[in-house]
């Protein structure tokens, strides 16, 4: 059954959504004698999210018209999730994935695909409904949906070229490396990014896709965007933002924006989060995977917690959607070259230290001038599931720039979104009520570096777990 939401979208998120088979039990795919159904897909479960939080989202996507295609419509649409503009196709299968139940980072981590010549691949330039996917305030995207076919990337190019009448695009590289042939295909996504106004990427996924080492060399690779959102493993997550436009006043509480959407060149937000693992654990969250997401390792032997840690060196708040696309139109786009492009397909040097470093690693260039950086460390989590992660942080940045709150607070309803996700056991969690978020949110930053999460902390549960000793 199809839902429908009436008046304005906060967000639209397109991509490829599928049924997700999770073992009963941990082991190999060969020994577990029995799978649950669920669902995933990186940019539905950001719908799935937001939608839960009372935002207006949209999914759009394309399903086959099976059983299984039904399913996933239903069960997004019962998030509240605006699904009517989600296609059936009588000739491709609704795709679908196995998975073990182990962190993805670890070497016994399997997922297995079967979404070859699925529905969703059929998306293309020409079945694409560009008015919907015009419709949002914020139109969200990511790296997997370039993966699925030459014509899902071609659409995938065409909605990242930039046009006066597009919305707020939000971009996250999001590399899964089963999805591709070549790792030298890599160039692809960097090429997308260029082309997005926010961008959500991990340092060693920079590095090990691009060769591009240390957050600021991922900035001088990727000047277009307005905010480049860089994840830094252990160390946090760093935002860049141009701000050579003066972000306008906010409005008066209960008033209409002057522009339909906050962005936010002087105040980005940005993605990261805790690791996955059975222990308790202070890493910033990684992109998500399909079914839900799973953080990516980021503790790379280069990477040594310690030096000065970034200042907000702008407090001024977020700017309007028109300063992001400004700013974000101060350099063209480098032209998009053919391929795809590639992660690890392990996480490498996953650490279990539950020790949360106070400090990030100095920056190894300085930033351009016209940038603001902001960094913002992520709370120690107990987790329950090493999934959910990525997603919930991104739903939970896309919230607080609803909102139209400062960087640091953006980046902080990342971290507790995600936290939400990691501390019960599926894929997907409710997100912490805004007021109870709020309250943490505005902790100093002693006590926010204290602060330790726990099931039940969102108050979801029958459990609550909030620690800052």
């Amino acid at each position: 059954m199809t839902a429908s939401v009436h008046g304005p979208v906060d967000v639209v998120c397109l991509g490829e959504s599928m049924v997700t088979f999770l073992p009963t039990r941990a082991g190999r795919l060969a020994d577990v004698p029995s799978f649950v159904r669920g669902i995933g897909g990186a940019e539905s479960n950001v719908a799935c999210a937001l939608a839960a939080a009372g935002h207006r989202t949209r999914w759009v996507g394309r399903v086959g018209a099976d059983g299984f295609g039904e399913h996933l419509v239903e069960a997004i649409g019962a998030y509240g999730v605006d699904t009517s503009a989600v296609t059936r196709d009588p000739s491709r299968p609704t795709g679908v994935y196995f998975r073990t139940a182990t962190d993805r980072a670890t070497d016994a981590h399997e997922v297995v695909y079967y979404r070859a010549g699925s529905a969703a691949s059929a998306m293309s330039p020409a079945t694409a409904p560009y008015d919907v996917l015009r419709s949002g305030r914020v139109l969200h995207v990511s790296g997997i949906t370039a993966a699925l076919s030459p014509d899902c990337l071609d659409l995938m190019r065409d909605l990242m070229a930039r046009r006066e009448d597009r919305p707020l695009v939000s971009f996250d590289v999001n590399h899964r490396p089963g999805l591709w042939r070549d790792p030298a295909e890599a160039r692809v996504l960097l090429d997308l990014a260029r082309g997005a106004d926010v961008v959500f990427v991990g340092e060693d996924e920079a590095e090990e896709a691009w060769g591009v080492r240390g957050a600021h060399a991922v900035r001088e690779a990727l000047p277009e965007p307005a905010v480049l959102v860089v994840k830094r493993g252990a160390a946090g997550a760093v935002a860049f933002a141009r701000c050579s436009h003066p972000s306008p006043p906010h409005p008066e509480t209960g008033a209409p924006p002057r522009t339909p959407f906050p962005g936010a060149p002087s105040a980005p937000g940005g993605l990261g989060g805790p690791p996955p693992g059975p222990r308790a654990s202070n890493s910033p969250y990684g992109p998500a995977a399909e079914g839900g997401g799973a953080s990516h390792a980021a503790r790379r032997s280069g990477s040594t917690p310690g030096g000065a840690e970034f200042a907000e060196r702008n407090p001024a708040r977020s700017a309007t959607l028109d300063t992001a696309r400004s700013a974000a139109r101060g350099a063209a786009p480098a032209p998009v070259r053919d391929g795809g492009a590639t992660h690890a397909e392990r996480r490498r040097g996953r650490a279990g230290s539950t020790t949360a470093p106070r400090s990030v690693p100095a920056p190894d260039a300085a930033p351009p001038a016209a940038d603001t950086v902001t960094h913002a460390p992520a709370p120690r989590v107990t987790v329950t599931a090493p999934v959910g992660a990525g997603d919930a942080f991104a739903a939970g940045f896309l919230a607080a720039t609803l909102r139209a709150l400062p960087v640091k607070e953006r980046l902080r309803h990342g971290h507790l979104w995600a936290a939400a996700a990691l501390t019960v056991p599926g894929d997907l969690a409710a997100p912490p009520p805004v007021a109870h978020a709020d309250r943490l949110v505005a902790l100093d930053d002693d006590a926010w570096g204290r602060l330790h999460l726990g099931p039940g902390w969102t108050g979801h549960g029958d459990d609550q777990e909030v620690r800052t000793p």
